[in-house]
């Protein structure tokens, strides 16, 4: 509903789990593939904050 109104999903901490399977309607996929794809580079055994948004599917 916040995107649909203008809004975003970011607040003061970010976007929360539950917020996650939204991220497309607000950034489209490329602004989600982005900050995976960084992500893998930087850290190619998930072994930093693992099971979070931009970790593996």
């Amino acid at each position: 509903m916040a995107v649909k109104l203008g809004g975003t999903l970011s607040g003061k901490h970010g976007i929360g789990m539950a917020k996650a399977k939204y991220l497309d309607l607000e950034f489209g996929q490329a602004g989600v593939d982005v900050p995976r794809r960084i992500k893998e580079a930087l850290d190619p055994k998930y072994r930093l904050n693992p099971g979070k948004i931009v970790g593996r599917d």
